[in-house]
């Protein structure tokens, strides 16, 4: 370009050094990271630290900072742990989770949580019939107590008459998670 080498790299905002280094390549590298790749999938859950252990218990006098380089480079990473399943059964202990047969049969409630513009939270309980999938109520407002949940079933019992069964991922205090109607 007929420039010299150091306003080039001044130019870029790059070391000089960095113009004259030659990388070597090791010559077991091809087989060093065939190696890697093959563990890491063998063993999903090891990182590049198990990884060098396992290679050194194979023989190989190889450095974690390299294993770490060659790691980063193939792009492998450690999956992150799945989390557990929350519990399906019901109260009285059964394993099987009650399916709605029928209008009325089963409610369900949840709460969800929106923010305004503002930035100030707004909370909404959702009240849903599981086998019309109608919404029986939504109730929103800035703060909803447990009292609030409890009217707000009181009212709908109160207008479409009272479900067999009644499901929410929510502790309340109420006395039991089924109502019998």
């Amino acid at each position: 370009m007929g420039i010299s080498e150091r306003r080039a790299c001044r130019a870029i905002g790059q070391p000089r050094s960095t113009q004259r280094h030659k990388r070597k390549v090791p010559d077991d590298e091809e087989r060093l990271v065939g190696q890697i790749v093959r563990l890491a999938t063998q063993y999903g859950r090891y990182g590049y630290r198990r990884i060098t252990a396992l290679l050194r218990n194979d023989g190989w006098r190889v450095n974690h900072k390299r294993v770490e380089r060659i790691w980063r480079r193939e792009g492998l990473k450690v999956p992150q742990k799945q989390p557990k399943r929350g519990r399906l059964w019901l109260n009285e202990g059964s394993s099987i989770r009650l399916r709605p047969e029928r209008k009325g049969h089963v409610w369900s409630y949840d709460m969800a949580m929106e923010r305004t513009s503002d930035g100030r939270p707004l909370r909404i309980l959702a009240v849903i019939d599981e086998f019309t999938r109608e919404c029986l109520a939504l109730h929103v407002s800035r703060r909803i107590r447990s009292g609030d949940v409890l009217d707000q079933l009181y009212e709908l019992f109160i207008t479409r008459g009272m479900p067999e069964y009644i499901r929410s991922d929510n502790v309340l205090s109420l006395e039991s998670s089924s109502f019998s109607g």
